[in-house]
């Protein structure tokens, strides 16, 4: 039941000459961003900084019983948001082959978009890494079932629907690091206000990182726009009338349909106010005013059909995500005990 065409990932569109001569342009920032937006692998924080100390038993047995009594200050729905967000990081490998399938990406190169996507890759991928071993210590969850879901998120692939285009997938994730910052900053937040400070300070770090992430890939789409101004207004359009799919969208446990356990995932997200309708159309008008839409010119007319578009979209969406109501029903997860 995979959504994504292999044919086309194997054989991804290729670029036009022109998108080709824009990404080739802008390597040498993306350089500077390598060299910037992400740390040494020397002065990262690791994940067993975050957890107890497993070469000395005695204070490891200490520092698990604090872990497991301030785990078990949270509550289902917690858990359940905290369990997706861990999947979806744990996910990392899809969303790295996504970026390495475009035409203007080598993956084998020590510089430019083949360095950045590994080094950002690296550096994501410890946010799954820690989460996954802190549920695992938690005593809370049925990791188990956590790992199908995982298995079946890598198996099932993804389609954030950029057609394999430079432009609308760091259009994309310039709005998903985004997200992800959200989500995390206030899974950190609820668990500080719960007591737990063990998990607070590891969603926080987390946080932090996804938020110099998104940066990063909005300074590429900055690039972008001062050189191909018309095309990277309709790529932005044409995402988001598509709308923005979060990267788990897929998310499912054993014995249910492909997506089913997402929509239970979103809708607990958004009764704790982790991520709501409302985040999404704020993190549409900060791009906005980062990328400074308004203010371009010099567009063709479906550019500018599509600026006009862009600029009315948030009021259109507030209207519409109004009238959204919140199930209240809490679903059953394999995932918690």
């Amino acid at each position: 039941m995979c959504k994504i065409d292999y044919l086309q990932y194997m054989n991804p569109i290729s670029l036009t000459p022109q998108r080709k001569e824009v990404m080739k342009h802008i390597e040498q920032f993306v350089d500077y961003a390598t060299a910037n937006f992400l740390k040494p692998i020397e002065k990262m924080w690791q994940p067993n900084d975050f957890l107890p100390n497993s070469i000395d038993r005695k204070e490891f047995d200490e520092q698990l019983t604090e872990l497991r009594e301030t785990a078990a200050e949270m509550d289902y729905d917690f858990w359940a948001v905290l369990i997706g967000d861990t999947i979806t990081e744990e996910a990392l490998p899809t969303y790295e082959s996504w970026i390495s399938g475009m035409d203007s990406v080598d993956i084998k190169s020590d510089k430019g978009w083949g360095a950045w996507t590994r080094r950002w890759t690296a550096e994501e991928n410890r946010h799954g890494d820690l989460l996954n071993k802190y549920l695992y210590l938690s005593g809370k969850v049925d990791m188990r079932a956590v790992e199908q879901s995982v298995q079946y998120l890598l198996a099932d692939g993804m389609d954030i629907q950029t057609d394999f285009d430079p432009y609308k997938t760091f259009m994309y994730t310039s709005f998903q690091e985004l997200a992800t910052n959200i989500s995390h900053r206030r899974v950190a937040t609820l668990a500080k206000q719960s007591g737990n400070k063990i998990l607070s300070k590891i969603c926080g770090m987390i946080a932090s990182e996804e938020a110099v992430h998104g940066k990063a890939y909005a300074a590429f789409i900055s690039k972008i726009f001062e050189v191909d101004a018309s095309e990277m207004m309709l790529a932005f359009a044409d995402m988001m009338k598509k709308k923005i799919v979060m990267p788990a969208h897929n998310l499912r446990e054993l014995g249910i349909a492909v997506g089913d356990t997402f929509t239970h995932f979103s809708e607990a997200a958004q009764r704790l106010g982790v991520y709501t309708s409302k985040d999404y159309v704020d993190i549409l008008e900060r791009l906005l005013a980062e990328w400074k839409i308004s203010d371009i010119g010099g567009l063709t007319p479906d550019a500018e059909k599509a600026q006009e578009y862009l600029m009315r979209l948030p009021d259109r969406l507030t209207r519409i995500l109004g009238r959204f109501k919140v199930p209240q029903k809490e679903y059953a997860y394999s995932w918690i005990i």
